[in-house]
């Protein structure tokens, strides 16, 4: 088994290695660790965890496309609204059939 006297740095392999980060188990020289909670290790595992998580917040990308939804639903219904209220106001004899079968099959 090689010691950490036989081992090289991880960044540096010209250097001896000093120390074993205990996060991601490689082998640093004294210029790539600095010590954080009072433990040694490396630069690339203290940036991990000094990231810190944002707080979650809450979405509203829902609100968009149901507000389109809602103003598609009632543009359709005023456009069936209006077209049932304008068919329903044409005259009974017309509906009847007696309004075309007089003009065109007689031959007026």
């Amino acid at each position: 088994m090689n010691t950490l006297a036989t081992q090289r740095c991880f960044h540096h392999s010209l250097r001896e290695a000093v120390a074993i980060c205990p996060e991601c188990r490689q082998t640093y020289c004294r210029e790539c660790i600095t010590e954080h909670d009072d433990r040694v290790i490396c630069a690339t595992c203290l940036r991990k965890l000094a990231v810190v998580a944002e707080p979650k917040r809450a979405s509203f990308a829902w609100v968009p496309p149901l507000v389109q939804l809602s103003l598609g639903v009632t543009v359709v219904w005023l456009f069936f609204y209006f077209f049932g209220a304008a068919l329903l106001s044409i005259p009974s004899s017309f509906h009847e059939g007696e309004v075309w079968v007089d003009k065109w099959w007689k031959g007026e």
